[in-house]
């Protein structure tokens, strides 16, 4: 099963492509973000989620286009440019607790096989490489 995380971070490689904003705002949300389920996420950014998903899916479609193109459709370039620009800071803000829960992993396995952990930096990140 994939995770939250893993779907931003997906909708994130979509944003830096490059095609049009609104067609990579398009492509993040219908092939990343649309399936996730606010449970998923971090109490602390489901109303930022659910800012996007209004902003994505809140206008009445024409015949032949569904909410998603419709709301980005209506959309200015700052708009959508704001919105891509949201799902990043929510990337960034699910990376820093997903190196957290991974730092905290390491350090309890470590743990387990000595009688004192390793120090590791507060801010220590995982890099983050694009492959597609």
């Amino acid at each position: 099963m994939i995770t939250a995380w893993e779907c931003f971070h997906f909708a994130t490689l979509e944003l830096v492509r490059s095609t049009p904003i609104k067609q990579r705002l398009i492509c993040a949300y219908r092939r990343h973000l649309a399936g996730l389920a606010t449970e998923q996420l971090p109490i602390d950014i489901r109303d930022s989620f659910a800012l996007i998903v209004r902003n994505l899916c809140g206008v009445q479609p024409l015949r032949g286009e569904d909410a998603v193109a419709a709301s980005v459709r209506k959309m200015s370039n700052q708009e959508a440019d704001d919105c891509a620009a949201l799902i990043v800071e929510l990337f960034g803000r699910m990376s820093r607790v997903h190196a957290l829960g991974t730092r905290n992993s390491l350090v309890k396995l470590h743990s387990v096989g000595s009688s004192e952990p390793e120090a590791q930096p507060e801010d220590a990140l995982p890099a983050l490489i694009a492959s597609n």
